[in-house]
C-alpha cells in the first residue's frame, strides 16, 4: 500500500473534524503513514439558500469527492454516512463504516426545555423533511421553518431570535464540542433518525485492496449490519436523505431491530413499522420492512412527492 495518502473532505468544521478523526486513527494504527487532507467543495455546500428537498437529486454532498476518487487525485473520502446515496458509482465502495454512539436528533432552544414545552405556533427550524414530518405528527400546532447552513450558522440564527428552537444532529454537536447547547435528545420513538445517522463512512476505489484491508480496523460489525439494513430499506423505496423517511437499526447479541417510518411532510399521515431478525440477514430485513411500509400507505406518500419506489 502507498505510504502517502490523501483524504478528501468537505470544508465545513464538522466535515474537517470527521476527516481529522479518521486521519489520526490511521496514523495511530500505522505511524509510518503520511496523510494530508484535500478540501473539496460540493454542490450542497454551494447552495445555502434553498432547502435540500427542493434542490433534489442524490449525492449533494458526495459527488465531487467521488469524482476525485475516480480520477485518482485522492485516495479515500470521509463522509457522514447519512449523506451517502445507496447507489455508489461504479469503481467505488464503502471500505469502512465506523461505530456510532450518537444517533439522536437534538432540540436546541434558549427559552424552552423540551419539545413538549414549546408553545403553540412556536417557530422551529429545520430543512429536513424527515424531521418536519415527525415534528408535525407529534406537535401539529408548531410552525416549522426552513433552516440551512453549517452548525455555527444555524446556532447563530437561533441566538439572533429567528427561531424558538432548532433541530440538529446530536453527533454533530458533540463532535464540535457543543454538547452544552443540547436542550433535549429527542427519543427515537418521537424522532426516528436518518439512515446512517451518527456513523462515518470511508469511501475508496473498489480495486484498492491494500487500502481496504488497511481500513478494516475502523469497521464496526454491529453498526455495519444496522446501517446495511437501513440503506437496504432506503434503496427499496428509491429514497435519499431528503425524503420524509426515518430508519434506525441497532444490534444486540446478534439480533437486529429496525424501526422505520414514512410520513407525509405535513405529518398528517404516518406509517410505522418495526422488524427484527438475525443481523446476518440485514439486507433482507431492510427490504421486507420497506415493502411492509409501502403497502401500508407509504407508497402513496412517496408517489405524491414524485418518487417511484424500487420495490
Amino acid at each position: 500500500m502507498k505510504r502517502n495518502l490523501i483524504i478528501g473532505t468537505r470544508k465545513s468544521a464538522l466535515a474537517l473534524w470527521q476527516a481529522e478523526y479518521i486521519k489520526k486513527a490511521l496514523e495511530c494504527h500505522d505511524p509510518n503513514l503520511s496523510i494530508t487532507l484535500e478540501h473539496i467543495v460540493t454542490k450542497g455546500d454551494k447552495i445555502l439558500d434553498v432547502p435540500l428537498a427542493r434542490i433534489g437529486g442524490k449525492g449533494l454532498f458526495t459527488k465531487e469527492l467521488e469524482a476525485r476518487l475516480l480520477d485518482g487525485t485522492i485516495d479515500l473520502a470521509v463522509h457522514s454516512l447519512k449523506d451517502v446515496p445507496t447507489d455508489l458509482p461504479d469503481g467505488l465502495c464503502l471500505a469502512a463504516v465506523t461505530a456510532r454512539s450518537y444517533v439522536h436528533d437534538a432540540l436546541v432552544s434558549n427559552r424552552y426545555d423540551s419539545l413538549d414545552a414549546l408553545p403553540a405556533r412556536a417557530r422551529i427550524g429545520t430543512s429536513s423533511l424527515r424531521r418536519k414530518a415527525q415534528l408535525l405528527a407529534h406537535r401539529p400546532d408548531l410552525t416549522v421553518l426552513d433552516l440551512r447552513g453549517n452548525v455555527d450558522t444555524r446556532l447563530k440564527k437561533l441566538d439572533d431570535g429567528e427561531y424558538d428552537a432548532i433541530i440538529l444532529a446530536e453527533a454533530g454537536l458533540r463532535r464540535l464540542g457543543l454538547s452544552q447547547r443540547i436542550t433535549q435528545l429527542l427519543p427515537t420513538d418521537t424522532m426516528i433518525p436518518a439512515v446512517g445517522q451518527g456513523a462515518l463512512a470511508i469511501e475508496t476505489r473498489a480495486d484498492d485492496e491494500a487500502l481496504k484491508s488497511a481500513l478494516s480496523f475502523l469497521c464496526s460489525d454491529d453498526t455495519t449490519a444496522a446501517t446495511i439494513a437501513e440503506r437496504s430499506f432506503l434503496a427499496a423505496i428509491n429514497g435519499s436523505c431528503q425524503v420524509p423517511v426515518g430508519v434506525y437499526g441497532r444490534v444486540n447479541d446478534g439480533q437486529l431491530t429496525l424501526s422505520c417510518i414514512i410520513a407525509a411532510p405535513d405529518g398528517s399521515r404516518v406509517f410505522r413499522h418495526q422488524a427484527t431478525g438475525p443481523a446476518s440477514g440485514s439486507i433482507a430485513i431492510g427490504q421486507k420492512a420497506a415493502r411492509t411500509l409501502l403497502d401500508q400507505g407509504g407508497r402513496q406518500i412517496l408517489t405524491d412527492l414524485g418518487i417511484t419506489p424500487a420495490e
